[in-house]
């Protein structure tokens, strides 16, 4: 296979966040890997696995299973839960992966991996290895000639289902007086965002994105309106979408999440839904075996240039207004801190926000050229940031990354600071330090919210010990910001900068009010009456 997987190459404290770690590998290198052990390392990595899975990510998870010698002898295992039976790890990695190849003889093996791989790879999905842990480096027959070559070939499009479906969706579009094109983030494991950018090039059309296809999309395009997340959208782009005539969204997820507790103001007679392998046209027709990549770019040589609906937004713009100017030593607010933040970003930065008020604050920022963006939306795990820090770090060293994480993430993944500096990262890692689980607060608050604080810094000074470059700093105001700013990109840009920012527990984004009241709404709906 003429592919390279990644793999962090040192290794993580937990099994949880060494799959976090895969996961922002795999989001940089399109390919990640991570190795445990059987049961209690496999069950520990599983809801990272899961996460995976949810965001279409190819992983490898390669666990280190029982001796070979040990199947069907009915004796209990250590690790496993006192059963006769060493079949429970499969029976939950099941429900999560694409694939999963026990191998217990080394007959098979090279069969049995290289098709989990190549699964992987076409699915874009995680898949589980479980290898005895008594056959690595025992000579085989297979072993002592060179591989054999495995091709992947590429999956291709229905010709005559393309056609059709360019055909109509030209049509249906074509007849549109103000239509519209929203980016979706399934556009990543259809290869299709540089065939977006093509149909957008060509169309005309006012161009936006759902929150988690944010960075997939150049943001400085022309026709570029910002996100589409309903009512907490981009100022004026909601307005746009919703009331467009004819919206092509490629790649979406309509969750609860996405679609503010269901509160999306779209019709499906006005739609056209393309998924990786899949387009639908309003009400009518469905056409499969049309890969997205193929459809868009065919499809922008068969649209009108139609501006109407950014010549439209560009009318009632209004260009944003800035918060209010700190007093001098007055108490940090959120909104100034993401002000710096924008200010820091170039072609060399990523920015990683962890599931918390970062998502809303971070879905601001405006990205130049070459700075990427991820966080993990549909799975939404409280702690990702840390893990997947290091992972996209190590793939992408020639990028500085800053990371946004709230405290109560902070708490479930903090180990993997260590790890971090053992890789001599020079990450930005802004802890935004409001006293608990400021999300959860606004969807459904109770004492569970509340959490113990801790000296943040001084966890992380003393995870150094004095071993690798680590820079850490308190601020509480605009002025210390600022400073801690300079330091990090000046004298200590070489260093992992860890920058713990004190603000008020009710300093939340106004989009996360708006948010959490729209899906605590959705989430208490009562019964349907029988």
């Amino acid at each position: 296979m003429d592919f390279k997987i990644g793999a962090i190459d040192t290794c993580c404290c937990n099994e949880l966040n060494a799959g976090y770690a895969a996961d922002g590998y795999a989001r940089a290198r399109g390919v990640g890997a991570c190795v445990v052990t059987f049961t209690v390392g496999g069950l520990s990595v599983l809801n990272a696995i899961a996460g995976a899975y949810s965001e279409n990510l190819p992983l490898i998870c390669i666990v280190g299973g029982p001796n070979s010698n040990d199947y069907g002898t009915n004796r209990v295992l250590h690790h496993t839960i006192g059963l006769q039976d060493f079949s429970q790890e499969l029976r939950c990695f099941q429900t999560v992966t694409c694939n999963q190849a026990v191998v217990n003889n080394l007959g098979d093996a090279h069969e049995m991996i290289d098709n989990a791989i190549s699964t992987s790879l076409k699915e874009s999905k995680p898949v589980y290895i479980s290898i005895s842990c008594n056959l690595p480096g025992i000579p085989h027959p297979t072993f002592s000639h060179d591989p054999v070559p495995f091709v992947l070939y590429p999956r291709l499009s229905n010709m005559m289902g393309l056609e059709a479906a360019v055909e109509a969706a030209a049509e249906f579009l074509n007849k549109a007086v103000k239509p519209v094109l929203v980016g979706g983030q399934k556009m990543r494991v259809a290869k299709a965002c540089d065939a977006f950018v093509e149909l957008a090039d060509g169309c005309g059309y006012a161009v936006s994105v759902m929150p988690a296809a944010k960075g997939l999309v150049p943001e400085y395009h022309p026709h570029f309106i910002g996100t589409y997340w309903g009512a907490v959208s981009t100022a004026f782009c909601a307005e746009i979408v919703e009331s467009a005539d004819a919206y092509l969204f490629a790649g979406p997820i309509f969750n609860d999440y996405s679609s503010v507790g269901y509160s999306l103001l779209l019709k499906k007679e006005k739609a056209i839904i393309v998924q990786p392998d899949r387009v639908t046209i309003g009400n009518g027709p469905a056409f499969g075996c049309v890969l997205m990549r193929d459809f868009l770019s065919a499809l922008a040589k068969r649209l009108k240039h139609n501006p109407t609906s950014y010549e439209n937004y560009h009318r009632i713009y209004v260009p944003e207004g800035h918060p209010l100017k700190c007093e001098p030593k007055e108490a940090l607010r959120v909104n100034i801190l993401f002000q710096h933040i924008q200010n820091m970003l170039s072609g060399d930065s990523a920015v990683i926000a962890e599931t918390g008020d970062s998502w809303f604050n971070c879905q601001k920022l405006k990205l130049p050229q070459g700075c990427s963006y991820e966080f993990q939306m549909q799975y939404g795990s409280i702690g990702w940031s840390v893990g997947a820090t290091l992972g996209y770090a190590q793939a992408a060293p020639e990028k500085r990354v800053i990371a946004c994480i709230g405290d109560g993430s902070f708490q479930v993944t903090a180990q993997d600071i260590s790890t971090m500096l053992r890789c001599g990262q020079r990450t930005i890692i802004f802890l935004i330090n409001n006293l608990g689980y400021t999300i959860e607060v606004e969807i459904h608050d109770g004492p569970y919210n509340v959490i113990k604080n801790w000296n943040y810094t001084g966890l992380v000074d003393a995870i150094h010990n004095g071993e690798g470059k680590c820079w850490t700093t308190k601020v509480y105001c605009e002025e210390e910001l600022v400073e801690a700013i300079e330091t990090a990109n000046g004298v200590k840009k070489d260093c992992l900068c860890f920058i713990e920012v004190i603000v008020h527990k009710d300093d939340t984004s106004k989009e996360l009010l708006e948010w959490g009241s729209r899906v605590s709404a959705a989430n208490s709906r009562p019964p349907n009456p029988q």
